[in-house]
């Protein structure tokens, strides 16, 4: 059950696959380590990744590389030693179809229908089942840290508790228990004192259907009430209606800084009334989602100290952003930048069939993936002329021009071309920064290099290697660090050489050079996100394999697959 394809690489034809043969059971493999590399000693704790693990269940398989089932796998690094774990997300979705041995349960991308011996009453009860549906459960995109709970997280209403040591699955959490949004984002934010930050989409509740912004504490207020956990405690922050009520906005992510919250109203958007006859129609949810290339893409801004929006209305092109980089403050200004398309081909390309068939004709993007900066003022002179540059700036060439109707266009500053998957270190966040480290995705949706982008100097590092595909890079700094780049890349590897193991890269975030690796004798699959914890006080009985798993070391000292 794992999906695969051929491509040519320098004209040798060369498979890759992207969920491996770890099936249905966890793996832990013992990696030691040459003596020419060494990890950092202060480097202790667990890498979690996520992503779509499982495409095919019994004869049936998913439409979408993002639709398959969550697949988590786990590096706990301790004392200069690597473990690797891995395991499928035993969601409800996960457990029903695999009892039935077929996907019954609809994904984004693939509608599941039920057994054509059903009589017509059961076909009626699901289509009304379908109409406003229940989302799944499989929570394939993210990891999130609530309190001292950790979370597998999807862009539905539903999250699963999971153990970070075990990669056990644990409860269902449903967000419509505190909040109003039938879907959230998979990219929260986190403040000093720990507290989550999120966004959801609040479709057609009492008539509206609006964005809400929402704050998970991180501890639990004292109530004297056993059970209670922070995510009881949840409160809407703010809400901003959406432009069309049946014509929400897609979007992936947001931005924050110390005052302020920026959220793209982007016109790539969910046809509702299509959503509800998806399923008697025999078309998927992501049918129902499309890029409006006439419409603008408007900005909001909230400020956090009054929960409100700013009354000023920001708009820029139209545009298809799914992350959010960073945002700050400087001199009256807002300033953010996204990971901007054009238009919505990447999410065309991951369709299987594309995938299956001639994948080097099939993945060439219509739009590269641009590091844009954006600024807007906080503050706007009235008497300000029509057309007058209100940005005024030194630090960007992103400008913002008042009109007529009191409207302000945003033009933006192009930074770097050829980037995703971006992560900053998350002690800058919503400050000024200078570093953006990334995956290197040109005209190909998939990542070739790890990038080291300066957005100060205009400057790049990389690191690259035959056949390898990298994963979002993961900054982790060095205790105590004074520089922002002090510290260390974490990116698993996947080989689409026969011959060459996958493994987790260590990069020097400030040379970017290889400081080690660690490969795993195991098939690892492409991944989406995940977070490091930092600490070395786990439990190393739980984490260290067994004699028998661990084999004897080999070449390159991995233990033998299993």
């Amino acid at each position: 059950m794992c999906l695969s394809w051929k491509f040519h690489v320098n004209g040798i034809i060369r498979s890759v696959t992207f969920c491996g043969w770890l099936l249905r059971r966890s793996y832990s493999v013992f990696v030691f380590h040459p003596s020419h590399s060494k990890i950092p000693s202060w480097l202790q704790g667990i890498l979690l990744r996520n992503g779509p693990g499982m495409h095919t269940v019994g004869e049936t398989k998913y439409n979408h590389w993002f639709d398959g089932l969550a697949l988590l796998h786990s590096f706990t690094i301790r004392d200069g030693e690597v473990y690797y774990r891995s395991k499928y997300l035993r969601s409800d979705t996960y457990n029903a179809n695999i009892e039935a041995n077929r996907i019954v349960v609809s994904e984004f991308g693939t509608m599941a229908y039920p057994d054509p011996c059903k009589n017509i009453f059961s076909k009626a009860f699901s289509y009304l089942s379908h109409t406003i549906p229940d989302f799944t459960d499989n929570c394939l995109i993210n990891i999130m840290k609530c309190g001292e709970d950790f979370y597998a997280t999807t862009e539905t209403n539903y999250i699963r508790r999971i153990n970070p040591l075990t990669l056990e699955t644990l409860e269902k959490v449903d967000y419509r228990k505190y909040v109003a949004v039938n879907l959230a984002t998979s990219h929260p934010h986190y403040d000093a004192a720990g507290n989550v930050l999120n966004i959801g989409t609040s479709i057609v509740d009492k008539g509206k259907t609006k964005y809400v912004i929402f704050k998970i504490p991180a501890t639990a207020p004292e109530d004297g009430k056993k059970g209670r956990g922070p995510l009881k405690h949840t409160e809407v922050f703010c809400s901003i209606a959406s432009r069309s009520l049946l014509s929400p906005s897609y979007y992936h992510s947001f931005g924050v800084t110390e005052n302020y919250v920026v959220f793209l109203e982007q016109p790539f958007r969910m046809d509702i009334l299509k959503m509800a006859t998806a399923y008697i129609r025999g078309a998927s949810w992501a049918s129902c989602l499309a890029f409006h290339r006439e419409d603008k893409t408007y900005i909001h801004v909230v400020d956090q100290r009054t929960r409100k929006p700013v009354l000023s209305k920001f708009y820029t092109d139209p545009m298809v952003v799914f992350h959010h980089v960073n945002a700050y403050e400087e001199d009256g200004c807002l300033v953010f930048d996204v990971i901007a398309y054009e238009d919505s081909s990447l999410y065309q390309l991951f369709y299987l069939a594309h995938l299956n068939e001639d994948f080097e004709e099939n993945s060439r993007l219509t739009s590269v993936p641009t590091l844009k900066r954006f600024a807007v003022p906080l503050h706007v002179d009235k008497d300000a002329d029509v057309g007058s540059n209100l940005i005024k700036l030194a630090s960007t060439t992103a400008r913002a021009l008042k009109e007529k109707d009191d409207q302000i266009y945003c033009q933006p500053e192009l930074l770097c071309k050829g980037l995703e998957l971006p992560r900053i270190n998350y002690a800058y966040n919503g400050k000024p920064y200078r570093y953006v480290f990334a995956a290197e995705v040109q005209w190909s949706p998939i990542p070739t290099k790890v990038i080291k982008y300066d957005l100060l100097a205009k400057s790049s590092l990389s690191w690259g290697e035959a056949h390898c595909w990298p994963a979002e890079p993961l900054f982790v700094p060095t205790p105590g660090a004074q520089d922002e780049d002090d510290g260390i890349i974490l990116s698993a590897i996947v080989s689409t050489d026969p011959q060459k193991l996958p493994f987790l890269l260590v990069l020097d975030a400030k040379t970017f050079t290889e400081l080690a690796r660690a490969s795993v004798g195991v098939d690892m699959h492409l991944d989406l996100h995940g977070l490091f914890i930092p600490g070395a006080a786990w439990d190393v009985e739980k984490q260290t394999p067994s004699q028998e798993e661990q084999g004897r070391a080999v070449d390159h000292g991995v233990a033998p697959r299993t």
